[in-house]
């Protein structure tokens, strides 16, 4: 790989990740303990009723930064330099019109996280992932026969099987749904009830998220956080 800033086990995504100026930036920045812009740690709030620190509740979604995934993380062909795929979310950015999506939020299994409110908004950003999937995918290396073994046995259904083959992760397309994680996979039923009180409370006086840009994130090396590289805007600077 040729003219890359990162190594070659980095890997690559696409996020949306709220404007680094916006309320939303900050509140989710805040409760994951870490701005994946600055790379600086936050102190967490508190919500009352838990019986151990936020942070614990929060390590797994605090490593990839708070963003939601449109693209999940790929490592790169080698024949395609990291410019490469900047370059790539450039031309398909300036293609995408700006939106503003309704979100709540909710459990989603044993997690605490955002969605869409609305069959409309979940709608809006299967669409703008599935594109942004589309043209990134010729640049993603393919796994290796053992890597693919490993991922097929977990336990999928027969479409996110055919899913992981062909795309490299199971939740794509039509198996896709948006949602923006704020905890940990969570045993207890209480915590997860705490939580999403919480957010139930905060969300709503922080309005939609404005979609009007998506952001790469680079994991530098397998294990390290994932930081964000650049943020890359849409085309039209209006928001319907």
């Amino acid at each position: 790989m040729s003219g890359g800033v990162w190594g070659d086990d980095a890997r690559f995504a696409l996020y949306y990740a709220p404007a680094r100026e916006s309320a939303w930036w900050e509140a989710g920045s805040t409760w994951l303990g870490r701005d994946a812009q600055s790379g600086e740690s936050r102190v967490a709030p508190q919500p009352d009723g838990l019986t151990r620190p936020l942070a614990q509740l929060t390590g797994a979604p605090r490593r990839y930064g708070w963003h939601g995934t449109l693209v999940a993380p790929f490592r790169l062909v080698e024949s395609v330099a990291q410019q490469d795929v900047l370059n790539a979310t450039r031309q398909w950015a300036h293609r995408q019109k700006p939106f503003a999506l309704p979100v709540e939020a909710a459990t989603l299994g044993d997690f605490v996280a955002l969605r869409p409110a609305g069959q409309q908004a979940e709608d809006a950003m299967r669409t703008l992932a599935g594109s942004a999937l589309q043209t990134l995918d010729v640049l993603r290396a393919r796994p290796s026969a053992d890597d693919l073994a490993r991922r097929l046995a977990a336990p999928l259904t027969v479409r996110q099987r055919e899913l992981l083959v062909e795309w490299g992760y199971p939740y794509v397309l039509d198996e896709f749904r948006f949602h923006m994680t704020l905890s940990n996979s969570l045993a207890d039923a209480h915590e997860r009830a705490t939580l999403l009180a919480w957010w139930q409370r905060e969300a709503p006086a922080l309005g939609p998220l404005v979609v009007d840009h998506v952001a790469l994130f680079v994991e530098p090396a397998p294990g390290e956080p994932f930081v964000v590289w650049e943020r890359v805007p849409f085309q039209i600077n209006e928001v319907n």
